[in-house]
């Protein structure tokens, strides 16, 4: 036979074997041992997804019934790109043609020869060993992909969020026949992949826009993509290599090699092998995960999509059984790959030995004996932390990142706690809550005093008058004097001066410094007063909130601290007390109301302008759809410009309600009845706790209030009696009036007409001061 004849067929026969699922080594190369693998799969009653596990060279008879190999091979041959979709087509993103230089093209003929995992494994067989002479140790120790502390952290992100695999994964021991279980498993993986991905792109990205992402099956012989019912229908199952979540691209519907997001092998017993070598998976399968994995960096390297091409250096390839999964990772720089087509694969195991970073995960379980996955557990969260660093490789940064998800642990934990009367007195600056347990007599039973968690808030950094603290931002290091402590409650508020400008005085808040300890115990009331109120008034700001009522951001950062700073990475911290404290600084400064009621200081016109400015800050926010969740005396300033008459800023909009699945502090003075009862605010929630700030704020009686339940039955006898409008009556007609137009909204989804009582409000305070007020009460 001529030589080049010779060649070609060759080279198209190992074309045509590109993705055929692995085959055991042993029946391909009769002089090495039987793998651990291969007897752990002669125990499956069926070849279970190893359709050509005992064919050495192709046959006909062994090809689907639809395509004979002689079509295969024409076809495969005039569409020798296949596997390098991208080097012909273009998915949208423009990419100028200078870049297809012959580094591509020797890269897209590296790949069309890259096409057999097991010469790969094989390859790499004296390294998984550690019998290797040039290798720096006896075997690789592979790193893990993701630590305990990420995993608790991903968890708590994901508390609120349903997942639902409607699909159950089969048990093997249980299956009626190999076909059916085979079958069944593909569909319970796709299945377990979209609810996956849908449920992560919910909780971080939103439900508001499309899922750009889709499941589809890989077929071996034709390396096509399509869901694995229609493999199933048209008898194809037997040639389906792995399963992929795909970037949807509506110009390329059928899928492409450089849209896979995550890739999925579905292999037998990869629980009982990886038990057997003590949580670590086999050379074999870990050989065919790195075959996948480099195959996928190099198709992504020769996209022609910015955003594909980006990710060439980092791909997520998941192993999975009936009951087990694990994760792998490959990074690296393709451009150290060494394209030589006579020697690929040594080149490829050279690449992958000296320049690849691999972390490989435990195997852990992650369906249980129904086949409903185990959402909560190791294997199971492993599995979805892939997919969704996969899905902000394409997407980018999520709309909620992760740590703020996974904050909102705290605020459920403490939900939960007042749901069964276990409400920290700590968590409210106030010391209104105690704790209270049920007993069988429907009597609320007072609990002692010791009976209290304390948690003390050890990490907050105390400053004292007269000592100065630099914040570092993104721009520069800024000082700021410390003046005077405007609040007694925990944590405090700082009146502070900027050395470079000492004319001018702003607030100051200072977080917690960065803790060991779990999100559930730290101090969560620094958290709110300075990273999300950051957060918020940064998006007040953004969607041009404008008004002289509420506080406006002036910086924000972290504690700057003399000597080296050897943190790790931007949100890290050194080990220094003060490394990477939060700081937000804002203006005007004021009075707070609380200090004006305590020097007398609260009278008639303060009422009225206190309710008018209060309204205005709130109708500026409700524009935006923002409420501010904590209204209260420590939370409302009077500002004082000189020969400007006084005006009042409603501050501490850490709490404040950016969407429905935030819940508000709880009050047992202030907050609304709604909050109280349903752990949410309605449209008048706030315009409710305003009502009851006038109210004790001007001599109204003062309950005494342990529990939600009696808090709620004063509220339902002092509206009921009247008692309240009667009180707001004696200090202006005005406020009694809007006390009853707010208790007509009570609970109700009807808005508040802002404008009609603003306008109400400035004629009332421009006219009439009303009545004096007694306040000695």
């Amino acid at each position: 036979m001529d030589g080049s004849v010779f060649a070609q067929l060759y080279l198209t026969y190992h074309v045509a074997q590109v993705f055929r699922p692995s085959r055991s080594r042993s029946t391909q190369r009769t002089h090495q041992p039987e793998q651990p693998l291969e007897s752990a799969r002669s125990r499956i009653p069926s070849p279970l997804f190893l359709p050509h596990a005992a064919s050495p060279p192709p046959h006909p008879a062994r090809r689907p019934a639809e395509e004979p190999e002689e079509a295969a091979v024409a076809r495969l041959t005039a569409r020798g790109d296949d596997d390098a979709p991208a080097a012909a087509e273009n998915d949208g993103d423009s990419q100028s043609p200078d870049r297809r230089s012959s580094s591509s093209s020797a890269c897209k003929d590296f790949l069309r020869k890259f096409v057999d995992n097991e010469l790969l494994t094989a390859s790499l067989e004296d390294w998984f060993s550690g019998d290797s002479e040039d290798c720096g140790f006896r075997k690789p120790a592979f790193d893990v992909p993701f630590d305990l502390a990420e995993l608790q952290n991903f968890d708590y992100a994901l508390e609120g969020v349903t997942f639902q695999q409607l699909v159950r994964m089969p048990n093997a021991l249980h299956a009626s026949t190999s076909d059916v279980f085979e079958a069944t498993a593909h569909l319970a993986l796709e299945d377990f992949l979209h609810a996956g991905i849908k449920g992560l792109w919910e909780a971080f990205w939103g439900p508001e826009e499309a899922m750009p992402f889709s499941v589809a099956c890989i077929h071996s012989t034709s390396s096509r993509f399509y869901p694995a019912e229609k493999a199933i229908g048209s008898g194809k199952l037997d040639g389906v290599c792995a399963t992929a979540v795909l970037l949807k691209n509506s110009k390329h519907s059928q899928g492409r090699w450089d849209h896979i997001v995550v890739l999925t092998l579905l292999r037998p017993d990869i629980g009982m092998v990886s038990a057997q070598s003590d949580q670590h998976l086999s050379p074999a399968v870990l050989g065919e995960a790195l075959f996948f994995a480099l195959r996928v960096l190099l198709s992504r390297s020769l996209s022609r999509s910015s955003t594909v091409l980006r990710n060439s250096d980092s791909v997520y390839v998941l192993l999975v059984d009936s009951q087990f999964g694990g994760v792998v990772n490959v990074q690296g720089d393709l451009n150290k790959l060494n394209f030589d087509l006579n020697n690929v694969y040594e080149c490829a195991a050279e690449w992958i030995k000296k320049d690849a970073k691999i972390t490989v995960s435990s195997v852990d379980r992650v369906w249980n004996k129904l086949g409903n996955a185990n959402w909560g557990d190791i294997g199971t969260l492993q599995v979805l932390l892939a997919v969704y660093h996969s899905m902000v490789q394409f997407c980018g940064a999520p709309k909620y990142s992760l740590d703020e998800l996974a904050t909102e642990h705290s605020s459920r934990l403490q939900s939960r706690r007042s749901e069964r009367h276990l409400v920290d007195r700590h968590s409210n600056g106030n010391g209104l809550f105690r704790f209270q347990q049920r007993s069988h007599s429907p009597e609320i039973v007072e609990v002692q005093e010791e009976g209290t968690v304390d948690v003390k808030p050890d990490e907050i950094l105390k400053l004292e008058i007269g000592s100065i603290v630099f914040m570092e931002d993104s721009n520069c290091q800024k000082g700021f004097q410390i003046n005077d402590i405007r609040t007694e409650s925990e944590p405090p508020i700082y009146g502070a001066v900027p050395v470079e400008e000492p004319t001018k005085s702003y607030l100051l808040y200072v977080g917690s410094s960065p803790s060991h300890l779990e999100p559930a115990w730290e101090d969560m009331n620094s958290w709110y007063q300075v990273q999300r109120q950051t957060k918020v008034l940064t998006l007040m700001k953004q969607r041009d909130i404008s008004s002289r009522y509420i506080p406006q951001m002036v910086a924000s950062g972290r504690v700057g601290h003399p000597g080296p700073c050897n943190k790790p990475n931007s949100s890290g911290s050194c080990g220094h007390p003060l490394c990477s404290t939060p700081i937000l600084v804002t203006s005007p400064v004021g009075e707070t109301i609380s200090n004006l009621i305590r020097n007398g200081l609260f009278g008639v016109e303060e009422a009225l302008r206190c309710c008018h400015d209060c309204l205005s800050a709130l109708a500026a926010a409700s524009s935006a759809g923002i409420r501010h969740g904590d209204i209260r005396p420590e939370n409302v300033i009077r500002v004082s410009n000189g020969s400007r008459q006084p005006h009042f800023v409603l501050i501490g909009w850490g709490h404040a309600i950016l969407e429905d699945r935030d819940r508000p502090l709880m009050n047992l003075f202030f907050s609304s009845t709604f909050a109280l009862q349903e752990g949410k605010l309605c449209a008048a929630s706030d315009a409710e706790s305003l009502i009851y700030l006038l109210y004790f704020s001007c001599g109204g009686g003062c309950p005494e209030l342990d529990s939600v339940e009696s808090a709620l039955q004063w509220r339902e006898t002092s509206w009921s009696r009247r008692v309240i409008q009667q009180k707001l009556g004696d200090v202006a007609a005005v406020l009694k009036a809007f006390a009853d137009y707010v208790d007509s909204l009570c609970g109700t989804p009807y808005p508040m007409d802002y404008e009609i009582w603003l306008r109400r409000f400035r004629r009332t305070i421009n006219e009439d001061h009303g009545k004096e007020v007694d306040t000695s009460s």
